[in-house]
């Protein structure tokens, strides 16, 4: 059976000659046993007709944001939760460049922004449109959404000349989607711990010791295991994230003793753990009950004390079965802190980043990772969304 079927998927078809292949990847799709809705541009149906692709879809096409004979309200947000996925083909260059800076003046764009599943986007236009530094760039902020670029072929074009902007063939699309089903099931029954964002350690009621982690990396790993199929337990610290899969229990923490605690209990079932979280290395030793004042004091001397290592000691208990993975945040001597870490902490596998590469570490949307595992290979990336980045981190727990 395809990993299509019984899968909601929203196709977009924009204002272009490509136009005509969507109906080849809408037939694909509805053979597969995909239930797919079409939403296409006004300017897409200059090219291809609503009648003919309803007939394929057995669902009225959406255009419009009204019917205009009755004022039936289409709702684009109705649409985006309904959808497995969402896969735009063909995507023209006014198109890609409304979707990355959120301009909502037609169905399509409104329901991209909508929509709370993965988005495919399968660019098609003339070379000198997709070689523009706009274009490029409008591709380059969608990839850093999360959004999943299916990058065109080269070739013969409508205009006649020869190169990049062909749309990727329907057959192509099509396993592509079949390829991301495929994987959506395979942590299926897996428990997943993962911990996410800093540690605030009081030094007085209004006054903490912390660093600049956002969340980012560790949430987008609890979406990305709960997305196939885990159940996961998400211990996150102080941040201004959130997160709506049913399949992820967020516990909220302050410190890192705090942290620790909610991980022993969480461990213990708990079939892979990631240590993502940035947890301060030291907490004061006093905390003030009261805030320090500055106009009625001296400077104030505090004294530190290490804070207990949440991945070594999960790493001393950890069963056989259990896979343990860590990060590593470095600015010097990369590699060889990393493989350190990776002894001592009894990990199965961990993550490096370094804070000299642009784009990498706190409070980004992108990164760029290597991975070691406790057999000594190691695999690099480059620089990527985050969401992507967990994808490459889940794909090689597997491996393990």
């Amino acid at each position: 059976m395809s990993a299509l079927s019984g899968k909601h998927i929203i196709l977009g078809i924009c204002g272009g000659i490509a136009a005509y292949k969507s109906v080849s990847l809408l037939r694909l799709l509805v053979k597969a046993g995909a239930e797919v809705q079409v939403v296409i541009t006004p300017a897409g149906k200059q090219f291809i007709t609503p009648v003919t692709l309803s007939s394929l879809s057995q669902k009225p096409v959406v255009s419009e944001f009204f019917t205009a004979n009755t004022g039936e309200w289409h709702s684009h947000v109705d649409l985006g939760l309904w959808a497995d996925c969402m896969v735009i083909a063909p995507a023209t260059a006014s198109t890609i460049g409304k979707m990355a800076h959120g301009i909502a003046d037609n169905m399509l764009v409104t329901t991209y922004l909508s929509a709370k599943s993965q988005v495919f986007v399968a660019p098609a236009m003339d070379l000198d449109m997709m070689a523009h530094p706009s274009t490029i760039a409008n591709i380059n902020l969608l990839r850093s959404y999360g959004n999943i670029i299916i990058e065109p072929e080269s070739g013969e074009l409508a205009s006649g000349l020869v190169g990049k902007g062909r749309m990727e063939e329907p057959e192509k699309i099509a396993a592509v989607l079949e390829a991301y089903f495929s994987k959506k099931a395979d942590l299926k029954g897996r428990k997943v711990l993962i911990t996410a964002g800093p540690t605030h350690e009081k030094i007085d009621p209004v006054r903490f010791i912390g660093n600049y982690s956002s969340g980012k990396m560790g949430y987008a790993l609890a979406e990305e295991c709960a997305s196939r199929g885990a159940e996961v337990t998400l211990v996150s610290g102080p941040v201004s994230l959130s997160i709506s899969h049913p399949a992820v229990r967020v516990v909220k923490v302050e410190s890192a003793k705090e942290m620790l605690a909610a991980c022993e209990e969480a461990f213990a079932d708990s079939d892979i753990a990631v240590m993502c979280a940035a947890v301060a290395d030291y907490a004061p030793k006093e905390v003030a009950d009261r805030k320090i004042k500055r106009e009625h004091s001296e400077v104030p001397v505090i004294e530190l004390v290490k804070n207990p290592d949440i991945a070594a000691t999960l790493g001393r208990s950890k069963r056989q079965g259990q896979r343990l993975v860590g990060f590593a945040l470095e600015t010097d001597h990369e590699l060889d802190n990393a493989r350190e870490k990776l002894s001592r902490k009894n990990l199965d596998m961990i993550v490096l980043n370094s804070m000299r590469d642009k784009g990498a570490g706190f409070g980004t949307d992108t990164n760029k990772v290597s991975i070691i595992k406790a057999d000594g290979s190691r695999e690099d990336f480059g620089l990527k969304p985050k969401r992507e980045v967990a994808a490459d981190i889940v794909d090689t727990i597997l491996t393990l």
